[in-house]
């Protein structure tokens, strides 16, 4: 299971990576051809690259606690690991749509 961990962990950070580099081709490409809105562009794709890579972290992190003789503090650790992580991700998907996560999107909410 640490091993199954440890991989997810690793999906997780190469999803960041991957997500943001392929972000920064198209922000460069965009931006050769002189389009408008490349830096809301950028920032949407890189976010949503860091909300979908924390997911993965935070998924290893459970893993490896849980199934790995858990104790109070390894569970405790982890309870503010994912506190933590669960802040970043409401943190950023206000920063790129605007809205909290539990908020309907305002086309939504008109209807």
């Amino acid at each position: 299971m640490e091993l199954v961990g440890r991989a997810v962990d690793a999906a997780g950070v190469a999803i960041i990576v991957v997500g943001t580099l392929l972000a920064t081709v198209l922000a460069a490409i965009r931006l050769s051809r002189r389009q408008a809105g490349v830096y809301r562009g950028y920032r949407r794709r890189v976010g949503r690259s860091i909300l979908l890579g924390l997911e993965f972290l935070v998924a290893g992190d459970i893993i490896r606690t849980v199934a790995v003789a858990p104790t109070y503090a390894s569970v405790g650790v982890l309870a503010v690991i994912v506190g933590i992580r669960t802040f970043l991700s409401f943190s950023l998907e206000l920063e790129i749509t605007g809205r909290w996560p539990w908020q309907k999107p305002v086309a939504e909410a008109e209807d």
